[in-house]
């Protein structure tokens, strides 16, 4: 199958674990039971993953059920006939934690769970404490690097190192486990997170949703369109866009922020103050979020992360190449796995406005056909690694794993962190 009709399908026949994900619990003789816990289910990329691995065992026949406080993606769980169990697992209060803990214990024994898989401290914690008393097995997931400045962070932090089976989203994550916890590498299994193919594929993307959305934004039909995507905060590099737009030189051009700034007025009326001092009010845009990203990416000519701090994955990048577009990274985290250097996108040094300004100049200076061939590479290269379908499919994979191996049979046990 060719790389089109795979990103259309949302097949991977080139992942060996795929079949597994159609039939992996079937030589269980009965039907696996696999919770998954985490905060609430209002957005992210922890939220987005469970539900899809929620689906993919529903798929492969094993029951799935969520724990979380809810919201509103809960509601994909519940057209897809999956339980949602609704638990104050956001809460850090050590009382609340406990007693979520002693509610997931009755939980588990009630519906025979075989194994608990959790994807932030707090519900950890809560989940860790369930499995000790229930035997059931217990697993997370590194969404982050959670980085710590005292040893009593450390020691929190340190609940996500103690699964038999630990998920790292990106090899940085793996290297930031290795390098903080004192744990058994032959435990972490790195699996990379996974766009839908279905929604971020060009050709799937309709003339009148561009449209629509270019008229809400306004944007000219004769600029080429730079698009950083992200909520505002600092670290996420607005600043360094603009510092770098203003040395690139150009009015003929759109650079779009899109991003909600989830309450940060203040780092807002910075970033239009900015604008201004630069001169470039008829260049560059703030917009809120947007709920069509792909066609957002069609629109755009080049898309940017200029993350001042380590992305555990970069989902933005993934997506952008999944659409054809080149892209631009800061040299750090995850996404010089989720790139190919020179070929994909320009890497260039974090918090460096001059370096990124002659990367902007570079992709914008593309002919047409230039721009293809990265589209082209850059679609074959997430549609290999990043797809949401081979995640599942690996995650399904360790569950597997676990379910058949004997419980806390020898070196395969993770120690606790250090």
């Amino acid at each position: 199958m060719d790389v089109e009709s795979q990103l259309s399908t949302g097949e991977d026949p080139r992942n060996p674990a795929d079949a597994l994900a159609k039939g992996a619990f079937a030589a269980a003789g009965r039907r696996p039971v696999v919770l998954q816990v985490l905060p609430a289910l209002v957005t992210g990329g922890a939220e987005r993953g469970c539900i899809d691995v929620a689906l993919a065992l529903a798929q492969a026949g094993a029951l799935p059920l969520v724990a979380s406080e809810g919201g509103p993606m809960a509601a994909e769980l519940d057209r897809a006939g999956i339980r949602h169990i609704t638990l104050p697992l956001a809460s850090k209060n050590p009382l609340v934690i406990r007693r979520n803990a002693r509610k997931l214990e009755a939980i588990i024994r009630e519906n025979g769970v075989d194994i608990v898989h959790a994807r932030s401290r707090a519900p950890a914690w809560s989940a860790w404490l369930a499995c000790q008393a229930t035997g059931a097995r217990y697993m997370t997931t590194f969404h982050a690097p959670y980085n710590y400045k005292n040893g009593l962070k450390r020691w929190y932090n340190s609940v996500m190192a103690r699964g038999e089976r630990i998920i790292a989203i990106s090899d940085f994550i793996r290297r930031h486990i290795l390098e903080n916890y004192a744990v058994d590498p032959a435990v972490i299994r790195t699996i990379h997170r996974g766009i839908d193919p279905l929604s971020f594929a060009p050709e799937r993307v309709s003339s009148a949703r561009m449209i629509q959305l270019a008229q809400k934004w306004r944007l000219p039909d004769d600029k080429p369109v730079i698009l950083l995507p992200g909520r505002l905060t600092r670290w996420k590099g607005q600043t360094v866009l603009i510092d770098a737009l203003a040395k690139l030189g150009r009015k003929d051009v759109c650079a779009l922020l899109v991003g909600s700034d989830q309450g940060r007025t203040g780092y807002r009326q910075e970033l239009e103050e900015q604008v201004r001092r630069a001169g470039l009010e008829g260049v560059v845009t703030m917009t809120d979020h947007c709920n069509d990203m792909a066609a957002a990416y069609r629109l755009s000519t080049v898309v940017v992360s200029a993350s001042q701090e380590p992305e555990a994955f970069g989902r933005v990048i993934a997506e952008a190449q999944a659409m054809g577009r080149p892209v631009i990274v800061s040299a750090i985290g995850a996404y010089q796995e989720t790139v190919i250097p020179g070929e994909t996108a320009w890497v260039v040094p974090p918090a460096d406005p001059e370096a990124l300004a002659k990367a902007l100049d570079e992709a914008l200076s593309l002919t047409t056909e230039q721009r293809d061939a990265i589209g082209a590479r850059a679609r074959a290269f997430v549609a290999e690694r990043y797809t949401k379908q081979r995640m599942c499919a690996d995650t399904l994979a360790v569950y597997a794993e676990l379910l058949a191996e004997p419980k806390h049979a020898g070196p395969k046990r993770a120690r606790q962190g250090r």
